[in-house]
């Protein structure tokens, strides 16, 4: 029997993304996840491992990352030291090679979860020059003539901030899905899994104050979901008033504790402005 993602204790998940997961699974396809960075997107991969029962493998991507690493590298350098050396391990190039993410997942004899993190990071051509190893699951070994197969078919999760557009043959090959930034009864039960004994006026509160934060015009950066629970971890700890929200005052555009919040000087600016606006049109 299949088994379905439906989310977990320690994760919400919309319909449409429990949909997405599972037809992606069912079309052994990786799955594409765009969205808002804070939206979720890498703990996803964590939590599809965790309620299906799975290993997962992470490959997260930097902008010097290629996609050969994710094969295997081979070390002509160290074998070419120990040959110099006499080393005996020399006359077996394999002890030279150092296998991927994407080799330990396709030699995996129970199937896991593979999170390629990131993938609009690296250079424009990293995604095609995976295109055929994510396609047929598998790829060829030069020094060692052999062919690496998947014993199990991973299950692939992908994930992009958009900062670039990936090709459109590899997105052919995708099942894609976008994290829609949560509403707030969706962002009310985030808040709920990771602070369950929160008071319901503090929510109320807080989450008045973050959305009206997301809604200012010219932000350079918006808040996001783990922004959101980093600054309510601020406010509910010991050494902060209780009322810290509750009795803030409302001529102030800049939200207390907003270093959880606000991750740069322009948006400081911008809301302090406000604020001054709106104390000179209450006068």
């Amino acid at each position: 029997m299949i088994m379905k993602f439906t989310g977990t204790k320690n994760y919400v998940a919309t319909e449409e993304l429990q949909l997405a997961v599972n037809a992606a699974v069912t079309l052994e396809r990786p799955l594409l996840i765009k969205g808002e960075p804070g939206t979720g997107k890498t703990m996803l991969a964590e939590e599809v491992s965790s309620a299906l029962g799975k290993k997962m493998l992470s490959w997260h991507i930097k902008s010097t990352t290629k996609a050969q690493q994710g094969l295997y590298e081979y070390d002509a350098v160290s074998r070419l030291r120990d040959s110099q050396l006499g080393d005996e391990k020399v006359h077996d190039i394999a002890n030279y090679i150092d296998k991927g993410k994407l080799w330990e997942a396709f030699t995996s004899q129970e199937q896991v979860v593979l999170l390629i993190d990131e993938i609009d990071k690296a250079d424009i051509e990293f995604p095609n020059d995976l295109l055929q190893e994510l396609d047929r699951m598998e790829f060829y070994v030069y020094e060692t003539g052999q062919t690496v197969r998947a014993i199990q078919r991973p299950i692939v999760i992908i994930t992009s901030n958009n900062e670039k557009e990936l090709p459109d043959a590899f997105l052919r090959r995708c099942f894609f899905h976008f994290i829609n930034f949560p509403d707030k009864s969706t962002m009310q039960q985030i808040v709920d899994v990771h602070f369950p004994d929160i008071k319901k006026n503090l929510v109320d509160t807080a989450l008045e104050i973050f959305f009206d934060v997301r809604k200012v015009p010219g932000l350079k950066k918006k808040p996001s979901t783990s922004e959101l629970v980093d600054w309510l971890k601020l406010v509910m700890s010991d050494d902060i008033p209780d009322d810290i929200l509750t009795n803030r005052d409302p001529t102030k555009a800049i939200p207390p504790l907003y270093g959880a919040l606000l991750k740069n000087e322009q948006d400081v600016h911008l809301l302090e402005r406000l604020a001054f606006m709106t104390r000179r049109e209450m006068r």
